[in-house]
């Protein structure tokens, strides 16, 4: 009994801890960056502003805008990794299949011009309009981090 008891306490701290480092949905987050934020805070991307994107805590309060007119770089890159907990947890198959992590890193001025930098993290789902309004909005073209990256970008657009 002991033992059962043991491994479901395992097996349910494994699934949340994965569970936690995930973004999913419409989640973003910011992974860190030259802003006056904690690392890995996590909020929602809002793109629907004509002139700016805006990074919103988890209560809806804006933490920081990306003006589209003041970004000067745009790169997509991505971390392929095991599901090492949820192997342990519920089954070995698991470590055969990747979890992907999607990373944009912006390079952007402020409003009083300087230079800023962010990197989030974005669900799966949210990548590519993600980055297509960044695109539009800026006239910049995005960059890939690697071949990999932009193989894989370039397939979530079909």
């Amino acid at each position: 009994m002991r033992k059962n008891v043991a491994l479901s306490l395992v097996l349910v701290v494994c699934i949340g801890l994965s569970a936690l480092a995930a973004v999913r949905g419409d989640k973003a987050m910011y992974v860190g960056g030259t802003l006056d934020i904690p690392e890995r805070t996590k909020g929602k991307l809002d793109l629907s502003g004509e002139d700016a994107a805006v990074f919103l805590s988890k209560k809806g309060e804006p933490l920081f805008e990306i003006p589209y007119a003041n970004i000067t770089s745009l790169e997509y890159g991505q971390k392929a990794g095991r599901r090492v907990g949820v192997a342990i947890a519920v089954n070995p198959l698991f470590l055969f299949s990747k979890k992907r992590k999607h990373y944009v890193t912006i390079g952007f001025s402020d409003a009083e011009g300087i230079n800023q930098g962010v990197v989030l993290e974005l669900a799966k789902g949210t990548v590519h309009k993600s980055v297509t309004t960044f695109e539009t909005r800026s006239g910049m073209k995005i960059e890939f981090e690697s071949e990999n990256a932009k193989k894989h970008y370039e397939k979530g657009a079909k």
